[in-house]
């Protein structure tokens, strides 16, 4: 054993220990940085030949810098809607270039903002990646990420495409003396109008009709007439005509033939004995014949060049008496009543905000109360996320020794979940920081005092030759 050996040997201690002090430090001074991940340093022993008996050649101590990056901190509520953590394993995917066509990033600092061009950012300026959807909502391509941004959405329109009404008949209405079997003549067939485009031009007056305000994919509002006549034949029988209030709005609803009053679909509903709804016969356009239609949809093909739109009127749950419901229409022996009308849709909006949700849904808000899902976040999780390389502005990328990325759905597949308006807080302790650092200093004091011990050695081995 050389008394040099034992130098080296401390000396190593003093650096192993001052890299310790340093991440302590570090951990110290982020203690209140978002996401920020604590770093400890592992020590182990250097050894510089084979031991044998009786002799020992000192080697010293590695320090091998680690961060904890798997290690969950705390989570705190935001105000901001475009704020969001992840509880669980996963990263969001950045970049540092607003294009996203630079090296992808990792990071679990999620407070995002939108900048001058409504791309949403971190503290650290680092840009929010993720999947474009369609107007459905859909990804439209899942190998394709790229930055997420709000600002070009100025304006949105909601076609309607659900409508449902809870209405009351009233029992004690006389019936006109045309049947069902007349009523559900096929428009496009018949040489004169039938019974249910009498009832849509105004020809026979309805015993019941009702207007219900829809709108097309362009934000133009429509009127639409729901009229409703008691026919003969079949006891507790209607008939009912869905027809644009102005029938110029609508073009050749039923194909080739030319259909009065701006009929766009029309049918009969019988009820039970109780007053509930028993069934529905609607017919529309498929294929420019009117048939029969149980999804009960009526199809309008609007003449201001806006998009076709089908609207599913829904008349209530239908049964057999004991079985059919009076959620929707009802025939109850007292006055004509409307009881709610609701439908989708909406007129053309302005952006007033944007949105994360727990599925990972960016979500545009607008003026006129639409939503529209414009962006999917996916989260990217590791086979070994702790070898990921460390960046600036607590981001990280991928090593050999990480492994490869895969971009998951949020909360599936072992991906960890989104929580919006809230951010993850570092994972540090100050009470194991301070203790630690005591015990840092403490080691660093003993190594040291043996670099002091064998320079006394040394020099008592230097005056033997004096």
């Amino acid at each position: 054993m050389s008394l040099y050996g034992a130098l080296l040997s401390g000396v190593s201690g003093l650096k192993a220990q001052t890299q310790s002090l340093a991440t302590i430090s570090d951990n110290v001074s982020n203690v209140n940085t978002i996401a920020y991940k604590k770093a400890e340093v592992r020590f182990s022993t250097l050894v510089t030949g084979t031991s044998r008996t009786g002799e020992y050649s000192p080697g010293g101590v590695r320090s091998n810098p680690h961060t904890l990056i798997e290690k969950q901190g705390l989570l705190q509520s935001t105000s901001s809607s475009t704020d969001a953590a992840i509880t669980g394993s996963g990263f969001f995917v950045v970049n540092a270039n607003p294009t996203g066509n630079g090296e992808p990033l990792y990071t679990r600092a999620g407070s995002f903002s939108e900048d001058n061009a409504g791309r949403l950012r971190n503290a650290a300026g680092y840009y929010l990646q993720g999947w474009a959807l369609d107007q459905q909502g859909q990804i439209i391509n899942v190998n394709t990420i790229q930055t997420v941004a709000v600002g070009t959405l100025n304006g949105v329109a909601v076609n309607t495409a659900n409508v449902q009404i809870g209405a009351n008949l009233q029992a004690t209405q006389t019936a006109v003396a045309t049947t069902a079997a007349a009523f559900l003549g096929d428009p496009t067939a018949a040489a004169t109008n039938t019974p249910a485009e009498d009832l849509a031009d105004g020809t026979v007056t309805p015993h019941f009709r009702r207007a219900v305000r829809v709108f097309d994919s362009l934000g133009t509002a429509h009127d639409l007439n729901l009229s409703f006549l008691k026919l003969s034949g079949a006891a507790n029988t209607w008939g009912f005509a869905i027809s644009a209030a102005n029938a110029s709005e609508v073009t050749l609803p039923f194909g080739s033939g030319n259909v009065a009053g701006g009929l766009v679909g029309f049918g009969t509903v019988s009820f039970n004995g109780d007053g509930s709804l028993n069934a529905v016969d609607f017919r529309s356009q498929i294929g420019g014949v009117a048939t029969d239609d149980n999804t009960q949809t009526a199809r309008l093909t609007w003449s201001n060049g806006a998009s076709t739109s089908d609207i599913a009127f829904d008349l209530g749950t239908q049964g057999a008496i004991g079985t059919g419901k009076t959620n929707g229409l009802t025939q109850f022996a007292s006055n004509y009543n409307v009881s709610f009308i609701s439908q989708d849709g909406a007129e053309v909006g302005l952006r007033t905000g944007v949105s994360i949700d727990s599925d990972g849904f960016v979500i545009a808000s607008f003026s006129n109360g639409a939503t529209q899902k414009i962006y999917r976040l996916p989260v990217a999780t590791f086979a070994n996320s702790s070898a990921l390389e460390a960046r600036n502005g607590n981001a990280y990328a991928k090593t050999d020794a990480s492994g490869e990325f895969n971009l998951r759905l949020a909360n599936s597949g072992g991906a960890g979940r989104i929580e919006p308006s809230t951010l993850e807080g570092s994972n540090i302790d100050l009470g194991e920081e301070f203790t630690q650092m005591i015990i840092t200093q403490r080691a660093y004091s003993a190594s040291a005092k043996t670099i002091t011990t064998a320079d006394e050695m040394l020099d008592e081995l230097l005056r033997i030759k004096r």
